[in-house]
């Protein structure tokens, strides 16, 4: 006997879901419904099925192609048009024509005994037989009546409560003679139930119900499709599971990895290549779909999560349905009854309340409040760059694909034939995303200097050698499943703000410029970056008096690529060092704030014990430079700014520095004091780079452990500050903790707040409206100076959901009631 599969139905009452998937296609326990049907049939001896497909019937076909992974035979029949339950199964008369045959809906979950079912139809004699079965509300069902012997004696279709006279339904499995063919009208929508049994039982025709014993669930509504994964994971249904049970109603499939201190609470599936961090917790009824990654701190209780979606570090999914390639993203909330479509981002913080829709393609924003469906909106990324280039999770936000567009469009911005110098981290994901950039480059008409690993300075200043600007791939700093992409200028600067927006419009139109076969870009390596660096680095700054200073020095590499410089460079400065964690680690590309504290620690301790005069520790790619002073102790970042600024102040006596608006007004004392004056840039790093290139400017720094010495380099080089202090220390012959000490103490504090997108102008608005007759300086967001001297600075974020405050007073207290009485102002606007 053959069978028939109907999976042409388009769903509507489960949309989202089904707005890019047919609803066979809709995953329990991760296995599509309609393959839990197929293997049921098999189970049953029917191994020849004809499936009936029309709603989006070319991923029906893709997936299960002729059969023969499950061990059966399929064929299709094609809707040209919807013909109803009847008509689909007429479509396919040709290949039924010949013998009884069984219909089943591809969309229902069952495992009734088929075998039983057509020993019925046979018994009797049958020309239609129904199988039915008992329900507690029968609303949405065809319900049915059969006297003793198992005729069908009455047939309803939806009925209402008034008119219901049984609990017995239709299931839409029927066991068929090829006669029943001659009552279905050919090429127009018919159903069973509601034209040809009638007629068939107006004819006196033998039409029976079986009454079947098991489970039959119809998934077609978000709650049935929710309660239909429980079932499974409970064992009410009798289908198979993929994977291993390694306690009571664990699952957990091949290749999935959960880490020992991830909290696991049964019934619970986990799919195949999942991977479940430590502190996660996932409870009941929570089915993880294959290659979902779940993060620290991620809670999940009867959640049902599609393949290859990010559920990000302590976010809460409760009683939801998430689509296949959605982004969850860091302390985002989904309700009880909210299904979230295919391939949406979800952002940080945000919240979608109870039973919402929200559709595929969509973007939610960090911080969001969702209380009504998604449906038409959809909010794209507003900016590709932020802070520090493109960033995002590898593999989640950032992937090889992304890559791969970011270098086109990059590319073309420039002319055919440009060169552009590329280089990467020692990260594994960085090396891989870096060689689709240069596919990508090269297939642009664009020739490539490749320096490899390399720390960070080294990349901008080969860049500024001949090239038409440089893309530089890092681990996001503090962030190790991060990475950033960073684009450079000619001069290896970032890029301007107006060549960003350049290259964002360029990327979203999606108008890459593709090279001729015989203008595919080079690939070469250049030989001797490092001594080429090096070189520069001692002929540009001064460094009269380290050779007779008899200077100790401790250099932590931090395992980075600033190690790779080093050897070369203290060397030929001539200064008694002391290197540590010289090596390149693989598995630490970056570190996390704790991981540098106890990095500068033990530094410390080395120091002192050591009699050095001080110690330094770059960032894993040799950008920022961090203090420890000759007792040991840390000279915390915005310290060693103001540190740096003394010295190098103290000894030009003219000139102007760079520093962006959030630093302390202690820094304008210092370089008073001694005859230079400060000039005020915005965050923005290429803001302080352009400065810190400018005639005049003699230093810059961000108060994060960047600092710019312009004589060599207009761009944050840890190594090039190292050389300048030292140079600085061994002249002015005083140590750290001295220069320290004669700094007065700054009172400088910082706040973030959520704010959505929508409302970041009309917060801005009213922190100027409340600043009244006060001064306001608007260099970059809003200044605002109190008349004693105490300052705040409200910036919006220009890639998140956020708002930046900065208060300073002259004393903790101070600062802490200026910023509590402006955050007021930005969370009332924010409302």
């Amino acid at each position: 006997m053959k069978a028939v599969v109907m999976a042409g139905g388009e769903g509507t009452r489960l949309r989202p879901m089904t707005s890019s998937m047919p609803k066979p296609l809709l995953p329990v326990a991760n296995r599509p419904i309609m393959e839990h049907v197929l293997r049921l049939l098999k189970r049953h001896g029917l191994n020849e099925t004809v499936v009936t497909v029309q709603f989006l019937a070319s991923l029906v076909k893709n997936y299960f192609g002729d059969g023969e992974e499950l061990g059966m035979e399929l064929t299709y029949a094609n809707e040209e048009k919807p013909l109803g339950t009847a008509g689909s199964v007429k479509n396919a008369e040709e290949a039924l024509k010949d013998d009884a045959f069984l219909v089943i809906s591809g969309d229902a979950l069952t495992d009734f005994d088929l075998t039983e079912l057509i020993n019925f139809h046979k018994e009797k004699g049958a020309l239609v037989t129904v199988c039915l079965t008992r329900v507690p509300n029968p609303l949405e069902f065809g319900i049915t009546i059969v006297d003793e012997e198992g005729k069908v004696e009455r047939f309803l279709e939806k009925p209402t409560w008034g008119q219901v006279f049984s609990d017995t339904v239709n299931t839409g499995i029927y066991v068929m003679e090829p006669e029943v063919f001659d009552y279905v009208e050919p090429d127009v929508p018919v159903d069973w139930s509601g034209d040809v049994f009638p007629q068939l039982m107006k004819e006196g025709k033998p039409v029976y119900g079986y009454v079947a014993e098991g489970y039959w669930e119809d998934v077609g509504t978000h709650e049935s499709y929710v309660k239909a994964q429980a079932d499974v994971l409970e064992g009410k249904v009798d289908v198979d599971i993929d994977g291993f049970e390694i306690s009571p109603g664990v699952w957990v499939a091949e290749g999935a990895e959960v880490h020992p201190d991830a909290v696991l609470r049964g019934p619970l599936y986990i799919g195949d290549y999942a991977k479940v961090e430590a502190g996660a917790e996932i409870r009941e009824h929570t089915v993880v779909g294959s290659n979902v990654v779940v993060k620290s701190g991620a809670f999940m209780h009867k959640a049902v999560v599609h393949d290859n979606v990010y559920v990000g570090p302590h976010s809460n999914l409760r009683g939801c349905v998430v689509g296949k390639n959605t982004d969850i993203m860091r302390a985002a909330r989904i309700e009880d009854g909210a299904v979230i479509g295919d391939e949406c981002l979800i952002g940080e913080e945000s919240i979608v309340q109870g039973n919402v829709r929200v559709y595929p393609f969509k973007t939610i924003e960090a911080g969001a409040f969702v209380n009504t469906s998604v449906i038409w909106e959809s909010r794209g990324q507003a900016h590709l760059f932020g802070a520090r280039g493109v960033s995002g999770i590898l593999n989640v936000e950032i992937t090889p694909e992304l890559a791969v567009r970011l270098a086109g469009a990059y590319a073309t911005t420039l002319k055919k034939g440009s060169t552009v110098t590329t280089a990467r981290d020692h990260s594994r994901g960085a090396r891989a995303l870096k060689r689709a950039v240069i596919s990508a480059l090269q297939a642009s008409a664009i020739d490539v200097r490749d320096l490899e690993n390399v720390p960070l300075p080294v990349a901008r200043q080969q860049t500024a050698r001949g090239s038409a600007g440089g893309i530089m791939i890092r681990t996001t700093p503090g962030v190790p499943d991060s990475v950033d992409i960073m684009f450079f200028d000619g001069q290896g600067a970032d890029l301007s703000q107006g060549s960003q927006r350049k290259l964002d419009r360029v990327f979203a139109r999606q108008e890459y410029r593709r090279a001729f076969p015989g203008e595919i870009g080079d690939l070469h390596f250049p030989a001797s970056v490092f001594d080429s660096y090096t070189g520069s680095l001692l002929r540009n700054v001064d460094t009269t008096g380290i050779a007779e200073s008899g200077l100790k020095v401790v250099v932590d590499a931090s395992n980075g690529s600033a190690g790779l410089v080093l050897p070369s460079l203290l060397g030929k400065l001539g200064v008694d060092s002391l290197t540590i964690n010289p090596g390149l680690d693989e598995s630490r590309p970056t570190e996390t704030a704790d991981m540098r504290r106890s990095g500068l620690i033990r530094l410390g301790e080395i120091v002192a014990s050591s009699g050095a005069a001080f110690g330094v520790r770059f960032d894993p790619v040799g950008e920022r430079l961090s203090l420890v002073d000759e007792k040991g102790r840390i000279i915390e970042d915005d310290r060693a700014l103001l540190v740096m600024l003394d010295l190098i102040a103290s000894e030009r006596r003219s000139g102007r520095v760079a520093l962006p608006v959030t630093t302390t007004r202690i820094a304008e004392q210092v370089a008073a004091y001694h005859g230079t004056q400060v000039e005020w840039t915005t965050t923005s790093p290429d803001d302080l780079t352009r400065v810190g290139g400018e005639e005049g400017t003699i230093f810059g720094g961000d108060g994060k452990g960047g600092f710019i010495v312009p004589e060599f380099s207009s761009v944050y080089d840890g190594t090039a500050a190292f050389v300048r202090l030292i140079g600085l220390v061994a002249r002015t012959q005083l140590t750290l903790s001295q220069i320290d000490a004669r700094i007065p103490r700054a009172h400088v504090l910082k706040r973030d707040l959520a704010t959505p997108w929508a409302v970041k102008g009309l917060v801005m608005r009213r922190v100027v409206e409340a600043a009244g007759d006060r001064f306001v300086d608007t260099t970059d967001g809003v200044r605002v100076v109190e008349t004693d001297g105490r300052w705040v600075m409200v910036l919006p974020d220009p890639a998140e959901a956020v708002t930046h405050l900065w208060a300073e007073g002259p004393d903790d207290a101070s600062a802490q009631a200026l910023l509590d009485e402006w955050s007021a102002v930005v969370d009332s606007a924010g409302r």
